[in-house]
C-alpha cells in the first residue's frame, strides 16, 4: 500500500497519490484535474491558483495538517506583490505536496473544459499486453564474422528471450546503428509481439537501459463523444483521460443523418473521415500533452465503436449501412497500423479495432460484452449501453442476444429546449416536491441542492446555464410523480395542477425549473417538445430491451446493467418511473460506467482478451430491430410513462403514479390509452 500522501481535488472529487515535493500542478496534471497555466510551471502566468483547505474532512477520508504543503516561496511573494494574491491563495506550480491535502481549484483557474462525462472503470485486468520491453547485450561486429548490425540485435533478442522471427520498420533501421553504438552495444527494445496475423516487430529502440514506459490508448469513438484512455503497457494503469466532442457532429447529430450526407454529398464521407481522424489526433496530443510524454511512446491502440463511425474512421462509405439489409464491409476485428488510418502517434504503432456484432451493433457493444460478461452470468442480464445509439444485450450463460436501438441524441441534452451537454453550470439532479409543485435542483460542479444555504454563491462561478440528460430524466420523472404530467406525456397546465410553475408554452404547457431572468440568466423550462423528445428517445431504447426479452421468451429479467457516459449517471428509480428500462428490482440496476471504454482497456492491456472477444462475438445472435413486426408494438407502449401495455408490478410497489389526465381535446400524442377530461 502507497504511503505517498493522498491529494484530493475539489469540485472535481479527482484523487490520487504522490510523492512528497511533488508540485500540485503536476499533480492536476496526472489525475486529468481542469487547473489552468500558459507558463508550463515557471510562476509567470499565475493562472494555477489553488486554495488549500485544512482540518478534519470525514467525506474524503483524510485530515490535512497545516503543514500539507511547502512554505510560502519568494515567487508567489513576489507575485503577492506585485499583482495581489487572494488569501489563501496558492500558485499551484509552486506549492508542493507534503502531507495529505484537499485542495479547492476555483473557476477563475478552471479551463472551463467540457466535462465529456466517460471515465476509465476500476477493473481488475490480468496484464498482458502486445508491447513489452527487453534489454538485451548486442555482439560487437567483427571482421571475421561479417554481419550487419540488425541481424545480431535480432539474434540477441531470440538467444536472451526466445522471440522468433522478428522484423524492424525502416525507421528503425535508420536509427539502429547511432543508438546501438551510444548505449556500448546495450539497448532496450520495445517489441510488438505479433498474433495469427503479424510477426513479431520491434516498435522502439534506447540506448543503455531505459526505465521509462511505453504507452497505449484504449479509445471509444462514440457518436457524440470520443473519449481515451492513456495507458502505462508496463503497469497497466491510466496515466491520463480526456475526451473531446466528436468532430462529426457538424455532418448530424445522429448516425443515419451523417449516412445521408455521405449519400447526398459528392465525397461527404471522406471529409467525415478526415474530420474524425483530425479530431482523434487532437485528442491525442492533448492527452500526451496533460501526460506530459511523447506521443512517440505511443505504441499500441485500441478502438471501439459503432458500425457507423468504424467505417468512416477506416475511411469506407457507411452508404450500405444505411438500408437492409446494413450489410457491413468487415465484421471482423481489424489489425492495422497508425499511417494506415493517418494518426499521429509512433509511425509504427499497432491498431486493434475490435468486431463488430452486426450491421448496427459495433464493436462497441463487443466491448461491452467483454467489459460485463453476459455470457458468463448465471443470472439474466440486460445490459444497456445508453448513447445516441443504445446497444442492448440480454443474455446468460446459456446464451447472449444483441440489438441497437436509434434513441438519438435527446439523452445527451441535444434536442431539449434548455438542453446542453454534461459540463459546469448544468442542471444533473432534480427532485420535485409532490405537494407544493416546487423544485429544487443540483448542477454539475456544485455539490449544494439549489434551496441550500450557500447554493447561490457556490453556483455563481458556473451560473445555471441548461440542463443536461440526467437532469432531463430526472425532471420529467419527478415531474410525472408529482402529477404535472400525465402518462401520454402531456404537461397539465396551472389550473389542473394547482401549480403557478405550469406556464403556457404555444398550444401546450411548460413547468419552469429556474427563473434567472432577474439577474440576467436564462429561463429554464421543460417544454412539451422536451417530453416528447424524451418518450421518443426512451420508446426506442425500451423497445429494443423488450423485443430480446421476447425472444428469450421472458417478461422480467433478474438485473440490468446500465453502461456508458450517460449511463453512469442515470437515477433507476426515475429511469424506471420513465419505463426507459424494464421493471426490476432497483437493487439489481447498477451502472457500469463507460463499459465500452473499460472493454477496450481490457483488450488493450490483454492481449488474450482479443482472441476471447472475437469467439464470444462469433456466438451472440443479433436481432435486428428493423425488421421485427412486434418492435412498432413496443414503441407504441413504451411512448406512454411509463407503459401503457407493459404493468411495472415492482415499480408500482415503490411509487405511487398519480392518475391523472390532461387531454382535453381529443387523443394527444405520447401513445397509450387515457381518459377523455370535457374542457
Amino acid at each position: 500500500m502507497s504511503t505517498d500522501p493522498l491529494v484530493v481535488f475539489t469540485p472535481s472529487g479527482k484523487r490520487g497519490r504522490f510523492p512528497v515535493g511533488t508540485p500540485i500542478l503536476t499533480a492536476a496534471r496526472q489525475l486529468g484535474v481542469d487547473l489552468d497555466s500558459v507558463c508550463g510551471g515557471r510562476g509567470i502566468c499565475s493562472k494555477c491558483q489553488i486554495t488549500p483547505s485544512y482540518g478534519e474532512f470525514p467525506k474524503h477520508g483524510v485530515t490535512v495538517a497545516d503543514d500539507a504543503l511547502s512554505e510560502w516561496n519568494k515567487v508567489e511573494e513576489r507575485y503577492k506583490s506585485k499583482r495581489g494574491l487572494i488569501d489563501g491563495r496558492r500558485l499551484g506550480c509552486q506549492a508542493t505536496v507534503q502531507g495529505d491535502v484537499v485542495i479547492d481549484v476555483p473557476p477563475e483557474s478552471q479551463v472551463h473544459k467540457q466535462v465529456v462525462r466517460k471515465r476509465a472503470e476500476a477493473r481488475d485486468i490480468v496484464m498482458n499486453p502486445s508491447t513489452k520491453l527487453y534489454y538485451v547485450e548486442v555482439a560487437e561486429p567483427d571482421m571475421h564474422d561479417p554481419s550487419g548490425d540488425l541481424e545480431r540485435l535480432v539474434g540477441a533478442i531470440e538467444a536472451d528471450w526466445g522471440i522468433k522471427n522478428i522484423h524492424a520498420d525502416l525507421h528503425i533501421l535508420q536509427d539502429l546503428q547511432p543508438v546501438l553504438r551510444k548505449g556500448a552495444w546495450k539497448v532496450t527494445v520495445a517489441i510488438h509481439l505479433g498474433d495469427d496475423e503479424n510477426a513479431p516487430r520491434i516498435m522502439h529502440i534506447w540506448p543503455g537501459y531505459y526505465e521509462g514506459a511505453v504507452y497505449g490508448l484504449a479509445v471509444d469513438l462514440g457518436s457524440t463523444t470520443i473519449a481515451a484512455h492513456l495507458c502505462d503497457l508496463t503497469s497497466g494503469e491510466v496515466v491520463a483521460s480526456s475526451g473531446i466532442m466528436n468532430p462529426q457532429i457538424r455532418f448530424g447529430e445522429d448516425l443515419m443523418s451523417r449516412v445521408s450526407y455521405g449519400m447526398m454529398n459528392t465525397g461527404g464521407a471522406g471529409e467525415m473521415t478526415a474530420a474524425v481522424r483530425e479530431g482523434m489526433n487532437a485528442l491525442f496530443t492533448q492527452i500526451a500533452t496533460e501526460a506530459e510524454i511523447d506521443k512517440g511512446l505511443i505504441v499500441d491502440a485500441v478502438f471501439v465503436c459503432n458500425p457507423v463511425m468504424h467505417h468512416l474512421l477506416l475511411g469506407i462509405d457507411p452508404f450500405e449501412l444505411g438500408q437492409a439489409p446494413f450489410a457491413l464491409a468487415t465484421s471482423n476485428a481489424l489489425r492495422l497500423r497508425a499511417d494506415d488510418l493517418d494518426l499521429n502517434i509512433h509511425p509504427s504503432a499497432r491498431i486493434y479495432l475490435l468486431p463488430c456484432i452486426a450491421g448496427h451493433v459495433g464493436a462497441d457493444a463487443a466491448a461491452v460484452a467483454l467489459s460485463e460478461a453476459p455470457d458468463k452470468s448465471d443470472d439474466l442480464v440486460l445490459v444497456v449501453d445508453v448513447g445516441t445509439n443504445a446497444e442492448i444485450l440480454l443474455g446468460n450463460r446459456d446464451k447472449v442476444l444483441a440489438c441497437s436501438s436509434p434513441t438519438g441524441p435527446a439523452f445527451e441534452g441535444a434536442q431539449i429546449s434548455a438542453g446542453q451537454r454534461a459540463a459546469p453550470g448544468a442542471i444533473e439532479r432534480v427532485e420535485i416536491d409532490p405537494v407544493t409543485k416546487e423544485p429544487r435542483f443540483r448542477i454539475i460542479g456544485v455539490d449544494l441542492w439549489s434551496d441550500e444555504d450557500g447554493f447561490e454563491a457556490a453556483a455563481a462561478g458556473t451560473g445555471i446555464t441548461g440542463i443536461c440528460g440526467s437532469g432531463i430524466i430526472e425532471a420529467i420523472a419527478e415531474m410525472r410523480l408529482a402529477g404535472l404530467l400525465d402518462a401520454s406525456g402531456l404537461i397539465g397546465s396551472a389550473a389542473q395542477t394547482g401549480s403557478d410553475l405550469c406556464v403556457p408554452d404555444g398550444r401546450t404547457q411548460a413547468y419552469v425549473l429556474h427563473d434567472g431572468t432577474a439577474i440576467g440568466g436564462p429561463k429554464i423550462t421543460v417544454t412539451n417538445p422536451d417530453i416528447r423528445a424524451i418518450q421518443m428517445a426512451k420508446a426506442a431504447l425500451y423497445s429494443g430491451a423488450r423485443l430480446l426479452m421476447d425472444k428469450f421468451g421472458v417478461d422480467q429479467v433478474d438485473r440490468v446493467v446500465l453502461a456508458g457516459a450517460f449511463g453512469a449517471h442515470i437515477s433507476s428509480k426515475h429511469a424506471m418511473v420513465l419505463g426507459m428500462i424494464p421493471d426490476a428490482p432497483l437493487d439489481k440496476v447498477t451502472s457500469a460506467g463507460n463499459a465500452a471504454g473499460t472493454g477496450a482497456r481490457i483488450a488493450l492491456l490483454n492481449r488474450d482478451a482479443r482472441g476471447e472477444i472475437e469467439e464470444t462475438v462469433r456466438r451472440i445472435h443479433k436481432v435486428e430491430t428493423a425488421i421485427e413486426p412486434r418492435f412498432q408494438e413496443h414503441f407504441v407502449n413504451a411512448s406512454a410513462i411509463p407503459n401503457s401495455a407493459d404493468p411495472f408490478p415492482i415499480l408500482n410497489g415503490i411509487v405511487d403514479l398519480p392518475n391523472v389526465s390532461f387531454n382535453t381535446g381529443g387523443d394527444s400524442e405520447g401513445g397509450g390509452r387515457r381518459r377523455r377530461r370535457r374542457a
